[in-house]
């Protein structure tokens, strides 16, 4: 396993089918999950709210006190393509949030194409489409984007990783 750091522009996308979510019945009139190769994805992240507590009669610190946990959208851009699949899964979800829900991933590959790091997101619903900005004057490709709005975010290859490496340590 190397340590070297991993680059930012060898990842994938994966986005399941909605089955996942409705009865087998309803899961066939849903269209596939989207697919397709994005020039970009950002808002792997998350945040915890935080609240400051000052304790009558302490009077040199404040405590912090946790209220909520949230997940950043995750962006998702790619050149516009005559497939409607990022459009579909936006405009079912105007219609039924439920059946519109899709689990994915983010997987970054390292310089060999071997996933190095991988973060799966768990009940995303398509929250934002924007279509390209258009301009007569440019020579450049029509870009779309797509948000995710999600319900987690689980690092699925460091969980991996991190219980392989006792059985690596031993061996040596």
């Amino acid at each position: 396993m190397s340590l070297d750091p991993l680059p930012k522009y060898r990842f994938l996308v994966t986005l399941d089918p909605g089955d996942a979510y409705l009865p087998a019945a309803q899961a066939l009139l849903l269209p596939l999950a989207a697919s397709g190769a994005f020039q970009e994805v950002t808002g792997l992240g998350a945040q915890l709210e935080v609240t400051s507590y000052a304790e009558g009669g302490r009077n040199d610190s404040v405590h912090q006190l946790p209220l909520r946990h949230s997940w950043n959208r995750i962006t998702l851009k790619r050149g516009v393509v005559r497939d409607p699949g990022l459009w579909s899964w936006y405009r079912t979800g105007l219609a039924d949030s439920l059946g519109a829900r899709r689990d994915g991933a983010v997987i970054v590959l390292g310089p060999d194409g071997v996933p190095g790091a991988a973060w799966a997101f768990h009940g995303g619903l398509a929250a934002k489409w924007t279509g390209p900005d258009l301009h007569a004057e440019q020579n450049a490709i029509a870009i779309e984007s797509l948000e995710i709005a999600h319900e987690g975010l689980t690092k699925v290859l460091q969980d991996a990783a991190a219980s392989a490496l006792p059985r690596l340590s031993q061996g040596r």
